[in-house]
């Protein structure tokens, strides 16, 4: 089954390509906006819709009751299958696997990650992953698989955020230093899951600013 992938394209040469992963509630605005964001910045994005083989639905941020069976669904081996399609588009676009990085938000900041320890890319951003000590989508706990980063990872992550402890963040922290690639977590005190997301009720625009500028440092930085 063919993975269907928003493509957003710079004016221009790209600088290099990018994948974004997306929330739990499907590829939509929020998602796709991001990635015109990417493209203004000069990079080649692509977004891979995981949710593609039970119908390629979007959710409001007010529906998880919806949302579960299709995270449910979701398993490692079909998640990889997805990322890797947006990786083949990037390299048949002629983009080098030094100038490929990948950023997620909410389940796609777990996917990140364990891509930036399965994979070999040129860099990783997280934003607000969880699975971080239990085990998500047959995933090992991220705890487990940043020990095993191939790529310069960074996490963004809310103190405030009820379904990642502070406590497992820091043991996140250390884990990702002991896989030997540069690394970094940077915490917001007062911000919440999802905070990077203007569309819902927890976005803190100082942070998501913040981040936003962290995320663009970092693959500018990273990705040659």
């Amino acid at each position: 089954m063919t993975t269907p992938l928003s493509i957003h394209t710079p004016t221009g040469d790209p600088r290099g390509g990018i994948v974004v992963v997306q929330e739990a509630f499907g590829v939509n605005e929020h998602i796709e906006d991001v990635c015109e964001r990417l493209a203004h910045e000069g990079w080649l994005v692509v977004a891979p819709h995981m949710y593609h083989r039970t119908g390629d639905p979007k959710f409001g941020y007010d529906n998880f009751i919806e949302v579960t069976p299709h995270m449910r669904a979701l398993n490692s081996d079909d998640i990889l299958e997805d990322v890797d399609a947006a990786f083949a588009h990037l390299a048949g676009a002629g983009i080098a696997v030094s100038a490929t990085g990948i950023v997620g938000f909410c389940m796609g900041g777990t996917v990140a990650l364990v891509v930036a320890a399965r994979r070999d890319i040129g860099a990783a951003v997280t934003f607000y992953g969880g699975g971080v000590t239990e085990s998500r989508f047959g995933f090992a706990p991220l705890i487990e698989e940043a020990t095993h980063l191939r790529a310069p990872w960074l996490g963004l992550y809310g103190d405030l955020d009820q379904g990642i402890p502070v406590e497992a963040v820091e043991q996140l922290r250390i884990a990702a230093a002991s896989s030997g690639e540069v690394t970094e977590i940077v915490r917001y005190p007062e911000a919440d899951h999802g905070f990077n997301c203007d569309r819902r009720a927890s976005y803190n625009e100082s942070a998501a600013h913040s981040a936003w500028q962290l995320m663009l440092a970092w693959f500018s930085a990273h990705l040659r």
